[in-house]
């Protein structure tokens, strides 16, 4: 399956392989160890260690020296480790009788990935990606972690530069794909945002013959490329959004910090269906996350989920965090923790939604660098603050070497208004906290956005305690 020669011919060849692992501290009996090799380390080197665990084998990559300790150990001989473990997994996803959705997008694959696990949940025996397993190793080990009971799979892809997509998607072999929207993010790797709706669409190069490709309908650029590629055959277009054609709409849409409700609107629906479909809740604020909604209910409606469990799916969702998560500050301000990540396309959203939120004595927003933004980066910072005028917060904090430009941009409404101090910029994180905690009264609303690498849930935790 993986493409590999045993070591030891003598060797039983009967062994039982119970699972996966590449970790060598958290290994279970009978599960095969993958060696991976990275810039700073080699799993080979705890193979050994793996294998005292109870591994059952180990893949070991040819032209690495076997040692003396492990010259009768069953090992499998593979080119590359890496590559054997994607070979191993897209075979072992064709002996699954399961049925598998692909997630990817430049903002909410992961909210996505928890609304459709969610809603498929109600009816089926359903695995989703845990944490940020969404790479070119994340994936397949996520597939591997499947077993015969499971019938749906939410396998969120992630991406960095082109092909990548690609890859994952002829991994896993969904039958039905996800793409959120284009954004921002990976400008520098991707160049444009004409270069990253080519890389989301390269999701279509697994899907299975007569799946569904379930797409941000109000995206220019993803029409324009699809109208452009080959598409699997009999490939169903799920437009979403408020385009006029789109399949799936939302409607009466009201926003509050800790929940959002709307009407679901689609030709495909029954007036029994639309019905119950008429004032969903959901847990989770932001009108970008009732277009989330609406990719997982699109799919959820393919996969024969009924209306009313659509309904109760969203309802009772549990949502990974630092993702709009409402938090309450130690003096009860409401926090929205969205530390996880940041580009230019999920700032906007965050700041829309502080706009729409009112019944707050002043609203603040917290905002950190955003990364690999490339060339154009200082100006993308800059149109940010430039986008978060007077009208929409009351006031804004930024801390960061590119988010001095988030500032610098954030300033000209605001002095233009007579508000000048109402935007600062600190070269200390937790200069920043310390200050915020001083001026935060309870009946107050804070935003907390950044890159993750900003480590912006540090901020969150701080106002919390």
């Amino acid at each position: 399956m993986c493409g590999g020669t045993l070591a030891n011919e003598q060797r039983d060849s009967q062994i039982a392989i119970s699972g996966i692992t590449k970790d060598s501290r958290a290994v279970e009996p009978g599960q095969l160890y993958v060696p991976l090799i990275g810039e700073n380390f080699d799993g080979h080197e705890f193979a050994a260690q793996s294998l005292a665990a109870g591994a059952a084998g180990s893949l070991w990559e040819e032209g690495c020296p076997v040692p003396d300790e492990l010259a009768e150990a069953p090992l499998v001989l593979v080119p590359d480790t890496l590559s054997a473990l994607q070979r191993l997994a897209s075979a072992y996803r064709e002996e699954l009788n399961v049925r598998i959705v692909g997630i990817t997008g430049s903002n909410g694959k992961t909210t996505t990935k928890d609304l459709t696990a969610a809603v498929l949940g109600t009816i089926y025996r359903v695995h989703k990606t845990a944490g940020n397993l969404n790479n070119h190793i994340g994936v397949p080990l996520t597939i591997l972690q499947l077993d015969e009971t499971i019938e749906t799979a939410v396998l969120e892809m992630g991406m960095s530069d082109f092909g990548e997509i690609e890859l994952l998607s002829t991994i896993a072999s969904p039958d039905a794909a996800i793409i959120t929207n284009v954004g921002d993010a990976h400008m520098l790797q991707l160049g444009s945002r004409a270069g990253i709706a080519e890389a989301k669409l390269e999701i279509v190069a697994g899907l299975l013959p007569g799946g569904a490709l379930v797409f941000n309908g109000d995206e220019p650029l993803l029409r324009e490329r699809l109208a452009q590629i080959e598409l699997p055959e009999g490939t169903e277009l799920v437009p979403f959004g408020a385009a006029a054609d789109c399949q799936w709409s939302a409607s009466n849409v009201q926003i509050g910090s800790d929940a959002s409700a709307f009407d679901v609107v689609s030709p495909l629906l029954s007036a029994e269906e639309a019905e119950q479909l008429r004032g969903i809740t959901l847990p989770v604020p932001g009108a970008h996350n009732v277009m989330n909604a609406l990719a997982a209910i699109a799919v959820a409606y393919r996969f024969g989920v009924p209306a009313a469990q659509i309904r109760d799916g969203l309802a009772t969702v549990t949502m990974t965090g630092m993702r709009i998560q409402p938090v309450d500050a130690f003096n009860g301000a409401k926090i929205l923790n969205d530390a996880y990540n940041a580009n230019p396309t999920a700032v906007r959203a965050a700041v829309d939604l502080v706009a729409e939120l009112t019944g707050y004595r002043r609203k603040w927003v917290v905002l950190a660098d955003m990364l690999e933004l490339g060339p154009e980066e200082a100006d993308l910072h800059r149109g940010i603050g430039a986008y978060v005028t007077p009208e929409k917060a009351d006031a804004v904090l930024t801390w960061g070497p590119l988010a001095q430009y988030i500032a610098d941009g954030a300033a000209v409404a605001f002095e233009a208004a007579g508000r000048a101090d109402d935007v600062r910029h600190f070269e200390d994180k937790e200069q920043l906290t310390a200050w915020l905690r001083e001026q935060l009264h309870a009946d107050d609303l804070v935003l907390v956005k950044g890159s993750r690498g900003m480590r912006m849930e540090q901020v969150v935790q701080a106002l919390e305690n």
